[in-house]
């Protein structure tokens, strides 16, 4: 035979069989291979690792029309994993979408102070949730980091509002930084 291979699953193969295997195997000109599944996998998951060149990014299906549709499908459509369902025509669950974007970017606003003023709150920078000072510095400009002293924080990603932090504090959305130079 032509195949000379091992195949072996740790679980119950619903969606691919040898055969399949077989068949995808020598479609990529695979003719020696130990074939291992450790989770029930499907014909495209074996081809993606084969060709290993797949980038999958996260993605939020909006269904829009939803009042064109019966309410059962727009129940079943909202139980769905990664969705959300609207209505531009009567402004229907916006707010909702708007915020499924915000939480799957993982983005944050951090509002900035001078001293001896209040915040801005019009207008804010937009960073990663895992942010620290030093990320924000970057964003005011990229010459605060090497002047930097302290920061000042208000918000809840401090124990006392204000405190007194470092570089390296990790911000929270809606925190308020005021950043002291040397």
């Amino acid at each position: 035979p032509l195949f000379r291979s091992a195949f072996s699953a740790m679980c119950a193969l619903t969606h691919v069989s040898e055969k399949l295997v077989q068949m995808i195997c020598h479609e990529y000109k695979i003719f020696h291979a130990e074939v291992l599944f450790r989770e029930n996998c499907t014909a495209d998951d074996l081809i993606d690792v084969i060709c290993g060149n797949r980038v999958y990014l996260k993605c939020i299906y909006c269904y829009n029309k939803i009042d064109c549709i019966s309410l059962e499908e727009v129940d079943r459509l909202a139980r769905q994993e990664h969705s959300v369902v609207m209505s531009c025509e009567l402004n229907l669950n916006l707010d909702c979408l708007l915020e499924s974007i915000w939480d799957h970017l993982a983005l944050i606003r951090i509002y900035t102070k001078k001293p001896g003023k209040k915040p801005d709150f019009d207008d804010c920078l937009i960073l990663r949730r895992s942010a620290t000072i030093e990320h924000v510095c970057h964003v005011i400009h990229r010459t605060i980091v090497s002047n930097f002293r302290y920061a000042i924080v208000w918000g809840t990603s401090t124990k006392y509002n204000p405190q007194r932090v470092g570089i390296s504090h990790q911000v929270h959305d809606e925190d308020v930084v005021q950043v002291v130079k040397k």
